[in-house]
């Protein structure tokens, strides 16, 4: 069976998670990703508020060594109650 991923791996790989605004959202994104990414470089998060401030986008780049690290990562993400969205 052929590997049929686009991915050429390692790579960087940008994450968008999205959810209700709050101090706390950042960082805990960040220990979800560090999970399985604990090389996470800080300086490559980017932090953005909606207009009316309800909710919160935070991108992390992830050097991903796999699809099995990038699904684990975009599993705990997903199952968290906190965020709502992860493209």
């Amino acid at each position: 069976m052929r590997d049929e991923s686009l991915l050429q791996f390692p790579c960087d790989f940008p994450i968008k998670i999205m959810g209700a605004s709050g101090a706390d959202f950042s960082p805990l994104v960040m220990d979800l990703v560090r999970r399985h990414a604990p090389d996470l470089d800080e300086t490559r998060i980017t932090i953005r508020d909606s207009r009316t401030g309800r909710y919160q986008s935070v991108t992390v780049v992830v050097y991903a060594r796999d699809c099995v690290q990038l699904d684990a990562i975009y599993q705990d993400l997903s199952s968290h109650p906190r965020v709502t969205m992860v493209l």
